[in-house]
């Protein structure tokens, strides 16, 4: 098998090789610097919902800070206050540490290889293969080393300034410098430790402070859009404010350990798919204006991309399936910059949006939809005009509507190991039977039982490999409901337990199988070329 060449080291490049290496499929990361970028402590990620299983990677762990809540304050009095469970918990960590802890997770896997120094220099395409031509940077007077990789398919994770978008030449459309803010991390004692918190008022101003592991904080202060620069003196003259501020007036004892100026910029690339060649992450999109997560996006840029080259490097003839990449992933990325689009004038501006929520939210409001992902401006998205989402014609209620991320639910593995739904994502399709009591019984008894035999024989015969789970219940599902779970986490379906029809058809929909019954494009009319 030839591997998936990845063009650029950063968050999205190392965690695609990841989750390649994990459905067996191999790569080459062509990282064009040297070595590791300089480790920043003000600059950071927020993984929540969707994207909080990368911080299983045993460094990411041990080094992201799990907030215990989130308070939001206007003028001292807290208007906003949302408490978490360690399962739901944002984690807070410096950038440099998820790409160290996958650079060590990815040294275990012989399916990848990294080639440090290398930057692409063109690419060529075949029906069945992918050339790329890079060169690695010499001492000056001297010339640099050229090397040629073949590969099935080519991935642009190499940044905002993407050679690969520039060789294909993408237009790269949308608005620069949005947003500003000043940016710093201190390690210092202050109140509500391991809660992040929004403050509003005289004395901070606006700051959002978040905290991180071993007492460290990150702080970000909006600045004016006339892009005045910020001087040494006028950030610690922020940072002065907000600790009296926090402290009732005194400045305790801190140490100041990076600052920074955050630059949010908002552009979308028209095409993420050219034949064997994709983007992904900064390459494809930038955002993260009023504190919306571009790292999350990039993620799910990864989770929604990986399975789908996976399909195709295994079986071929997936040229639908990887079509819906771009169809369901720009479709949620331009609806999120849409969505800030809309809020900033409110955020910064004034008034009440009726857009974003059917009803007047607060600026306040919309800021903690932000930071938190959740909503219009940074929640997971749906995909319900998937040409991967069936129309069943027997399709079973659920609290989650075709096209979203499935809840978190217990489940049971039939050889009896118990996990979360979620711990089990990023391998096969997951078939998911609502069975009440099954959590009581031994696995071995209901192995045997009613629809168990005939349902796992038809799992088999599925064109994708699945695997067979077991709930006791699943959030407005009844008994012997069928959820179809893709590998990223989205429901595709929920169909009657007992209807093996239904169910293959559905998973034919899932590989994009264009001849299924019943078909995406029947219940959903045409899609664009890319999810």
């Amino acid at each position: 098998m030839l591997p998936v060449i990845i063009a650029g080291a950063g968050p999205t490049g190392l965690a695609l090789a990841h989750a390649l290496a994990g459905y067996g499929v191999p790569s080459v990361v062509l990282d064009g610097a040297e070595a590791p970028p300089a480790r920043r402590p003000a600059r950071t990620v927020v993984l929540t919902d969707d994207t909080l299983a990368w911080a299983a990677l045993p460094e990411v762990a041990r080094e992201s800070a799990e907030w215990t809540a989130w308070r939001a304050t206007q003028r001292g009095r807290t208007v906003i206050e949302r408490d978490f469970s360690p399962a739901t918990a944002p984690r807070h960590l410096p950038q440099h540490v998820l790409e160290e802890s996958l650079r060590a997770a990815l040294a275990e896997h012989d399916l990848v290889t990294i080639v440090p120094g290398h930057r692409v220099t063109d690419c060529e395409q075949r029906p069945a293969e992918v050339t790329v031509h890079t060169v690695r940077r010499a001492p000056e007077g001297l010339r640099g080393q050229a090397r040629t990789f073949r590969g099935s398919f080519l991935v642009g994770c190499d940044g905002a300034r993407s050679t690969v978008r520039k060789l294909l030449r993408v237009p790269f459309p949308g608005r620069t410098a949005v947003e500003r803010y000043a940016v710093a991390a201190l390690r210092a004692e202050l109140p509500g430790a391991g809660e992040a918190a929004l403050h509003r008022g005289p004395g901070t101003g606006e700051v959002t402070v978040r905290p991180l592991t071993g007492g460290r904080w990150r702080m970000d202060w909006p600045l004016p859009p006339d892009g005045e620069l910020v001087t040494p003196d006028a950030l610690l003259d922020r940072v002065h404010s907000t600790l009296t501020a926090l402290h009732d007036g005194d400045v305790p004892p801190y140490d100041l350990l990076d600052t920074g100026v955050h630059i949010c910029h908002q552009r979308l690339a028209r095409r993420w798919r050219d034949g064997r060649v994709f983007l992904a992450g900064d390459a494809a999109h930038l955002s993260g204006a009023l504190g919306t997560q571009q790292v999350a996006e990039n993620l799910r840029d990864v989770a929604n991309l990986a399975w789908k080259l996976a399909v195709a490097c295994h079986e071929g003839h997936a040229d639908l399936l990887l079509d819906s990449y771009e169809a369901e992933r720009r479709t949620a990325v331009a609806a999120g910059l849409r969505a800030v689009d809309q809020a900033l004038p409110v955020v910064r501006g004034g008034g009440l949006s009726a857009r974003l929520s059917g009803r007047g939210r607060s600026r306040i409001a919309l800021l903690s939809d932000a930071h938190l992902g959740v909503g219009a401006l940074g929640g997971p998205a749906a995909h319900p005009s998937s040409p991967l989402t069936p129309a069943p014609p027997r399709a079973m209620p659920t609290d989650t509507p075709p096209g979203s991320q499935v809840a978190d639910v217990p489940v049971i593995g039939l050889d009896g190991t118990r996990a979360r739904l979620r711990d089990r994502l990023g391998g096969p399709l997951l078939l998911v039977l609502t069975a009440p009591g099954a959590g009581v019984w031994d696995a071995k008894h209901w192995l045997t039982a009613g629809l168990m035999p005939e349902l796992a024989a038809v799992a088999k015969a599925l064109p994708l490999p699945t695997e067979l789970l077991v709930a006791d219940s699943y959030p407005g599902a009844g008994p012997h409901t069928l959820l179809l779970v893709r590998p990223d986490g989205h429901l595709a379906a929920a169909v009657p337990g007992g209807d093996h029809a239904a169910l293959e058809s559905c998973a034919r929909v899932v590989r994009g199988d264009t001849d299924a019954d019943p078909s995406p494009s029947a219940a959903h009319g045409t899609h664009p070329k890319h999810t």
